[in-house]
């Protein structure tokens, strides 16, 4: 299968093009570097060193013989997406080429903006494109269970059946995002969905949850091939931020009072929900929801998790309770529906102190390079 990853530099999307090289697909990475630029922006780093990307795409087809083909361009440059797609005549799309982080687009105005513009106008440029060119192809969007917010009901995987006056249907899930980020995502989902009805496009959004790990077996093959793990309060997921901070002596800063309950998934199995999204696309006009996690957490009890593990490997570490930089609920119902990736074949990697302490021990190896003022928050949502 030919198979397009844009955002294929980034920390789900590099594994994931590895991944699916592996397995005998023909890959071609899109990436316009502006996550590395970000770095710049905002004097951070992956506290792992990256290599560049010709240096990591030379050294998989050194140790592999498996060649990825590579495209530095934006999504948002029609012309660039077209010539791409017109070259490569791709049986799938996975799109990974997003501005991922809330806590950015609530920055200012420019990043609200940036956020919105970037991810919207990129994906509508992939659904022409697959219109006007690749009509079979199926699109793969990694979407976030972000959109549904914390609802005090159960959340269903993309859609609802309700009863209303005496009559029923079954209609698209209520959002309820929480950032400027997560309505980028909802406006996404809208579009391409509009997309499949009328123009017959075939579409997985796969609405994953918050995504912690490091490396998988592919990216452990060769240093130069190692993931990217964020650590600062922009980019860092929390239950790598908190493994960080536990091993430069910081406290576990957990916002509010850490009852936030979110769905969350190993990187290992976020490359393998793609290749199974992949190998069984979507149906013609089909605009598919699957929810894309593994486990639900607490923040509060990640920080224990932590905590605990931590102290095993020598290192004594505090949980501390900030003011939440967020303006979200704190205490909340929140139970999701994950089954249709594992009725397909998904085995979860689930999250246990062994998992913790392997982070653990990757991260110590680095910590020299951790900036210690970007582990605090730095945006408001207030």
């Amino acid at each position: 299968m030919k198979i397009i990853v844009a955002g294929g530099d980034g920390f789900c999307g590099w594994p994931t093009a590895l991944y699916l090289s592996k397995k005998g697909h023909e890959v071609a990475i899109i990436d316009n570097m502006v996550r590395r630029k970000m770095d710049q922006e905002l004097h951070s780093n992956s506290i792992t060193p990256i290599a560049s990307l010709e240096e990591r795409v030379n050294k998989w087809e050194e140790l592999t013989g498996k060649r990825i083909s590579t495209y530095e361009g934006d999504l948002t440059h029609y012309d660039f997406l077209s010539e791409v797609l017109k070259q490569e005549r791709p049986d799938a799309f996975v799109h990974f080429a997003e501005q991922r982080s809330a806590p950015y687009s609530m920055i200012d105005r420019e990043h609200a903006i940036f956020t919105q513009s970037n991810n919207v106008v990129g994906t509508l440029n992939v659904l022409y494109g697959i219109k006007e060119f690749v009509p079979d192809c199926h699109l793969i969007k990694l979407g976030t269970m972000g959109e549904y917010g914390t609802p005090n009901i159960p959340i269903e995987e993309g859609y609802l059946e309700v009863e209303h006056k005496g009559r029923k249907d079954v209609l698209p899930y209520p959002k309820q995002p929480g950032s400027f980020y997560h309505l980028s995502k909802v406006h996404d989902s809208h579009n391409i969905m509009f997309a499949c009805k009328i123009w017959g496009i075939r579409a997985t959004d796969l609405n994953q949850g918050v995504v912690y790990g490091l490396e998988t077996e592919e990216t452990q093959m060769d240093p130069v091939l190692t993931n990217r793990l964020d650590y600062d309060g922009v980019f860092g997921t929390v239950l790598n931020r908190f493994i960080i901070q536990s091993t430069i002596g910081h406290d576990l800063t957990v916002y509010g009072k850490g009852g936030q309950t979110r769905g969350f998934l190993n990187i290992k199995d976020t490359v393998r929900c793609i290749e199974i999204a992949a190998e069984n696309p979507a149906d013609k006009g089909e605009f598919r929801v699957f929810n894309q996690f593994t486990e639900e957490f607490s923040v509060g009890e990640l920080a224990e998790k932590v905590q605990k593990v931590a102290e095993e490997e020598g290192y004594p570490t505090a949980i501390t309770h900030l003011d939440n930089p967020r303006v979200e609920l704190e205490e909340h119902f929140f139970q999701a529906v994950n089954t249709k990736l594992k009725d397909l074949g998904l085995e979860p990697h689930l999250l246990n102190d062994n998992v913790i302490r392997e982070i653990l021990r990757t991260v110590i190896i680095h910590k020299s390079r951790v900036i210690e003022g970007n582990v605090l928050p730095q945006a408001s949502w207030k």
